[in-house]
């Protein structure tokens, strides 16, 4: 069976009998025991999404239709699914089983999503290249000695090997992005309060959101239409979010604002920066507007994230003893002990140094000068990026600075690893919501993500938007 694209497709294949759920279902099966290598699932849940599929089967038969019936989807490791183990990639909730769904999760079953397993990820959603799992890193399908992006790693590789139709990530500075480019998918960043984080392991909980990992832009504007809106349980999740965001319609001009500072293309991959450049010309030959704007603070946004978000790590992480759930160290003598070994076992080396950081910036001598700084300069980003998108529909610039990097490449200096986010953590900082579409390769077959940021809560004029350079994909 050749692997469908669109759920369109699927849901019309269903509907003409040429296609069962459950024969859908088994080829995603075979396709992912075929390929154990790429490691994209901690967990299949064959026989679950077996029995699902025959009760989709059913309800076909009598008629009964649901938003995402024919959905075969994958969760990243961070979010909660009921009497499933979840575990963030980390050794320190081994074993763990939650005690109830996501919000999202709740969201996709009652529309008809079938649920395939849960996917491999950076541990507690921290790295940019999936390597930082406790339980092996991920490859990518596309070349596997290259890494498939990071955090959602295993939810952008499950979806670009045929493992699913699609995927839940989460992005905290680009995790969604990030890989999407690396795998040639489309990825997805709602604005912040867009999408409930009821059930999600926060990282850094003033940046985290959920979003989907999809082959088209359609999937996408749908998944996300299911899952956004309002819940109870999540404070920040505002209210009178969820709207219809299809059919996707865009129109003939928009006006899309460049950073300069984008525009010298030190630090671009060369061959990444001329498809940059082709794809700003045949922008304007369509009839679209393409201006330049002054950002003189993209220097600062990878300091002033990592200072933020480690900060909020060191808050976040500090519930994980092994006192009352997850690892504990056999070792344990008394409370202090308890802390320090269980932590020390069950932590991987990429948290234990953001902990630390975090943990520093919010020390007494140093909070205002790095912790108290750091909020003045993530207003100034916003403030700015709000005044270009005033003047402008989107802001256009690469994911990322190149195409997806070999194993080990980067790990020995953490600065270079935390620079792939130069270009997607301006999102997370401000809020916006901000997708990647792939349009272009390199010499090699590898792909390149365009990202388009876009004004808060507006993502059906971002989606409509990024339909354009799916086309010319």
């Amino acid at each position: 069976m050749n692997p469908y694209h669109k759920l369109t497709q699927i849901q019309h294949d269903l509907r003409a009998g040429q296609l069962s759920c459950l024969q859908l279902v088994s080829d995603y099966l075979t396709r992912i025991h075929a390929r154990p290598e790429i490691n994209a699932f901690l967990e299949v849940f064959e026989t679950e999404a077996q029995a699902a599929a025959e009760q989709v089967d059913a309800d076909i038969a009598a008629g009964r239709w649901k938003k995402l019936t024919g959905l075969v989807i994958g969760i990243k490791d961070n979010i909660a699914y009921k009497n499933h183990r979840f575990s963030a990639s980390s050794r320190i909730l081994e074993g763990f089983e939650s005690l109830y769904s996501a919000t999202v999760v709740e969201r996709l079953l009652a529309e008809g999503a079938i649920i395939i397993g849960r996917l491999n990820c950076d541990e507690f959603a921290m790295g940019s290249s999936n390597e930082n799992s406790a339980y092996g890193p991920v490859l990518n399908p596309l070349d596997t000695s290259r890494v498939p992006g990071g955090s959602s790693g295993g939810s952008a590789a499950a979806v670009a090997a045929g493992f699913c139709h699609a995927s839940l990530g989460t992005d905290t500075g680009g995790s969604i992005r990030q890989p999407a480019s690396y795998c040639g998918l489309v990825g997805l960043k709602p604005s912040y309060g867009r999408v409930s984080r009821h059930g999600i392991i926060a990282f850094g909980s003033s940046f985290d959101q959920v979003g989907p990992l999809t082959h088209s832009v359609a999937d996408s504007a749908l998944i996300l239409e299911v899952i956004a809106g309002a819940d109870n349980f999540d404070g920040t999740c505002v209210a009178g979010t969820a709207s219809e965001m299809l059919p996707l319609q865009p129109k003939k001009n928009y006006r899309f604002g460049l950073l300069q500072e984008v525009l010298t293309g030190e630090g671009l991959d060369p061959e990444l920066f001329a498809a940059f450049k082709t794809q700003i010309e045949k922008l304007k030959q369509a009839g679209h507007e393409v201006v330049s704007y002054s950002f003189p603070y993209l220097p600062y946004t990878i300091p002033t994230y990592y200072i933020l978000a480690t900060a909020e790590a060191s808050s976040n992480l500090s519930r994980y003893t092994g006192v009352l759930y997850g690892k504990r160290s056999k070792n344990v003598t008394d409370l202090e002990s308890a802390y320090k070994l269980s932590r020390t076992a069950g932590f991987g080396t990429e948290v234990k140094r953001r902990i630390m950081m975090g943990t520093f910036v919010l020390s007494e001598g140093y909070y205002d000068a790095y912790y108290g700084r750091g909020q003045k300069v993530r207003r100034i980003l916003r403030n700015k990026s709000e005044e270009i998108l005033a003047s402008c529909d989107a802001i256009l610039l690469p994911t990322t600075a190149s195409v997806a990097f070999p194993f080990g490449e980067k790990t020995d200096d953490p600065i270079q690893m935390y620079l792939e986010d130069i270009f997607t953590v301006l999102a997370n900082l401000t809020g916006m919501p901000a997708i990647s579409v792939p349009f272009a390769k390199n010499t090699a077959g590898l792909p390149f993500g365009m990202q388009l940021i876009g004004k808060n809560f507006d993502e059906k004029n971002l989606l409509e938007m990024a339909t354009l350079f799916e086309a010319e994909a």
